[in-house]
């Protein structure tokens, strides 16, 4: 029989149980911890790896990217030079189909131009002689025969 103020008499079966279940608590918490423990050390190697592998060949490659930008850029300027060449000499050829051409278009009505195709490629010998090329870019300054990427090195 109990007692006042005196404690209960230990059942063996539950407390056995109960020291059970806590070990086996304490069990899955310790493999818990084992797992965590094995990712940070995943964490921690690939970190190492990154620092020490990744970024330089990151480093590397942003490197080359940035001559390749360079290149790009001195392209850009290039073909802007050249469409700006190619616009100045477009307007230089309408000018001079508006003051020449009129004599080649009033012979070509006067003859259907179906005629005679040979004559719609012929110029007046004046027109030839009377025009001077203006002075342009030459590309070889630009990419010259011996420049890295050509199709045909210099002889």
């Amino acid at each position: 029989m109990l007692r006042p103020g005196a404690p209960p008499e230990p059942r063996e079966g539950a407390e056995e149980s109960e020291v059970a279940a806590l070990e086996e608590a304490v069990e899955e918490l310790l493999g818990q911890l084992e797992a965590f423990c094995g990712l940070t050390e995943a964490i921690r190697s690939d970190t190492s790896e990154i620092l020490e592998e990744t970024i330089p060949l990151i480093k590397d490659k942003v490197m080359e990217m940035n001559h390749v930008y360079a290149k790009i850029d001195k392209l850009e300027a290039f073909v802007k030079m050249v469409a700006h060449h190619v616009s100045f000499l477009e307007e230089q050829v309408l000018e001079a189909e508006k003051s020449h051409g009129t004599f080649l278009n009033a012979v070509c009505k006067l003859f259907q131009c179906a005629t005679i195709p040979s004559f719609k490629n012929s110029r007046p010998p004046s027109v030839a002689s009377s025009y001077n090329l203006p002075k342009l870019y030459r590309t070889e300054d630009y990419f010259p025969m011996n420049y890295v990427g050509t199709k045909y090195p210099n002889h």
